[in-house]
């Protein structure tokens, strides 16, 4: 099993490597950029999962991070060419000064709101996470010299050892090693010490907390890591675009990346790359369709999740099991087997 499963993450990696070739010859370029945004909302998606699917957090004001990390960068090439901020703090429009930067605003701002928003749980807890990122919403839509609703153009992307991140092959190469990077950092972190106790919180935090575990200071210390990763994937959007707006922070876009998270599969690493991969085709597919998309999108995301119990990650052993039992299975069966600790339906 292991060695199928290493043979399958070397293939996709040579598969990732050679992709914008591959594109070319099969005269399909213009997806290399579809492809990048979905690497860069896996990061964000990736960031939710670690908390909801690993924590039992469910955050409905995840977006305000990615925000965070997309006007950070923003708001530092602007005043590197219009001087420091409230004359104090200098601009810049290096990328290894930026990004690190949008990751640690995204980070304090997600431990500001965590020490709050965790003293609740359940539904109190989602909704004060999005009364949190409303409000932030609308502070960047106030802020007339940061664009207010319009949001910030920014002229060039970060610079980079002389790379033209315009291109968009550099790009998606810059993307794709940060994005192996982080999921790699993140299957690091939930199979260490710190990832058990977080599952142990999920399955039983009063358990947890008569063992003498510090409950809050594990959840804290989760949610402010999610925010960076949020705020890492703002930052590279914003690379992307060159192009900011308050939308970044909006609720719709923490509810379309729960739907990612839930559509890929929750509490596990693979689940939210396929999430945002499958989520972002099928709104670019349908969207050229028809302008009821949403529509379709809800009834194939039902279908899924209804189905297979385990998101686009139990799929195919959700097909194996019905094809077994002549088409009687009813999914959980394989929801059970891709995700022995209950996982999935306990959120």
């Amino acid at each position: 099993m292991r060695a199928t499963r290493l043979s399958l993450g070397l293939l996709a990696a040579l598969v990732a490597l050679l992709l914008p070739m591959l594109l070319d010859m099969l005269g399909q370029p213009a997806m290399l950029r579809l492809i990048t945004r979905m690497l860069i909302y896996a990061i964000a998606v990736a960031s939710l999962n670690f908390i909801l699917g690993y924590g039992g957090l469910v955050s409905f004001g995840h977006a305000a991070f990615f925000g965070i990390g997309g006007y950070a960068v923003a708001i530092l090439d602007l005043h590197h060419r219009s001087g420091p901020i409230l004359g104090l703090i200098p601009g810049s429009d290096s990328f290894l000064i930026a990004v690190p930067a949008a990751m640690l605003l995204a980070g304090a701002a997600a431990a500001m709101v965590g020490a709050l928003s965790l003293r609740t749980s359940g539904v109190q807890f989602i909704m004060i996470t999005l009364a949190f990122a409303q409000m932030l919403f609308f502070l960047f839509v106030s802020l007339r010299s940061y664009g207010g609703e319009d949001g910030i153009i920014m002229r060039r992307p970060n610079a980079l050892f002389g790379l033209n991140l315009r291109d968009r092959m550099v790009i998606y190469y810059v993307v794709l090693a940060l994005t192996a990077g982080y999921f790699l950092f993140l299957w690091r972190l939930v199979n260490s010490s710190f990832g058990t106790i977080l599952r142990g919180i999920r399955q039983n935090e009063r358990r947890m907390t008569a063992l003498g575990i510090p409950v809050y200071r594990y959840k804290l210390a989760a949610f402010t890591l999610a925010g960076m990763g949020a705020g890492l994937a703002g930052a590279l959007m914003a690379n992307f675009s060159r192009f900011v707006s308050p939308d970044m922070l909006h609720w719709t876009l923490s509810g379309d990346m729960i739907i990612m998270v839930v559509l890929g599969g929750v509490g596990t690493l693979a689940g939210p790359l396929l999430g945002a991969a499958a989520f972002l085709f099928l709104e670019s597919q349908l969207a050229a369709w028809t302008e009821h998309w949403k529509l379709f999108m809800g009834l194939l995301l039902l279908a899924v999740v209804l189905w297979t119990r385990g998101g686009i990650m139990a799929l195919p052993r959700f097909l194996w099991r019905w094809l077994r039992g002549g088409g009687s299975g009813d999914g959980s069966g394989a929801a059970a087997q891709d995700d022995p600790a209950g996982q999935g339906g306990r959120q």
